[in-house]
């Protein structure tokens, strides 16, 4: 068998494997006396145990014992960090003449999941031993919350969904993710002084004379069933669930048919729709109504 040549390396190549394990750099610089600043890191999370982010889990706390909002959770995740699921997905194979599959790929690709309503969701998980738990093949990978709603949003999910499956989840849902995507403060739409306005603004454009007022709260019973003190059952704790969050009571006075109800109910969802702020600020809406006596 004849032997090729031998192709001789660059000439700065040679110099970098002469040095490498050496007592100097390619440049022949001695490493002695030599580190890294202190204060370089190669990402965010160099001593993260893993652990629980201390703002997110006293949140969580307070809003189990009626203490906290469901804002202030929220606005802890602000600067939390979590654990987003990562698993292998088969992405191409050949199939060859005596066929057999071979030649596979794989990419690493972002779970998500569907909700009861049917809406897209990405789950995070708040400590990596839950992310286990929840799927011990998924590689947790680490980043802030807020860079986690920007990649549900990427995904097109409606939800951000924290810790699902354990004994305490959180929904995040859309006008609270895209504004932790954008990193800028959350006000709920049941506390949104704007929406408010618009739901008045909606009856004065009806002008209807046996529509007597409106107003609007917290969606009734709507919100986490949290395990708070070995209830199998659970308890429910205000906001961080999945259904309707603001409640619109809409007072009617005597004398409308359920036809005419229903058009009234139509012109101020279409109202709603129409009006930008509305539309971002309120993820979902409960309607309530309420007869009042015209002598009332």
């Amino acid at each position: 068998m004849t032997e090729l040549p031998k192709k001789a390396l660059p000439g700065h190549i040679a110099a970098a494997l002469a040095g490498a394990g050496g007592a100097t750099d390619s440049a022949g610089q001695p490493w002695a006396g030599r580190d890294l600043p202190a204060q370089e890191k190669y990402h965010n999370f160099d001593t993260d145990d893993g652990a629980m982010d201390p703002g997110y889990a006293a949140a969580l706390a307070a809003l189990a014992s009626g203490d906290g909002t469901e804002a202030q959770v929220v606005a802890s995740l602000a600067h939390a960090r979590v654990f987003i699921p990562i698993v292998a997905q088969l992405a191409e194979q050949t199939i060859g003449e005596n066929g057999l599959a071979s030649d596979k790929e794989s990419d690493m690709a972002l779970v998500t999941l569907q909700g009861p309503d049917g809406r897209r969701a990405l789950p995070a998980f708040s400590h990596a031993e839950a992310l286990t738990r929840w799927h011990p093949e998924a590689r947790p990978v680490a980043v802030y919350a807020a860079r986690a709603a920007l990649s549900a949003v990427a995904e097109e999910a409606q939800l951000l969904v924290v810790d699902p499956g354990s004994q305490r989840p959180f929904v995040v849902r859309r006008p609270a993710m895209w504004a932790l995507a954008q990193q800028q403060n959350w006000r709920p739409s049941y506390a949104d002084p704007v929406v408010a306005e618009v739901l008045e603004l909606s009856v004065a454009a009806l002008d209807h004379p046996l529509v007597a007022g409106i107003s609007a709260d917290a969606g009734q019973g709507i919100g986490s069933r949290w395990d708070t003190a070995g209830d199998q059952a659970g308890r429910l704790v205000p906001g961080g669930g999945t259904g309707p969050e603001l409640c619109v009571t809409l007072t009617l006075l005597p004398g409308l048919d359920q036809a005419a109800v229903n058009d009234v109910l139509a012109r101020l969802q279409e109202f709603w729709a129409a009006n930008e702020d509305f539309a971002q600020a309120v993820d979902s809406v409960q309607i309530r109504l309420r007869s009042r006596d015209p002598q009332a």
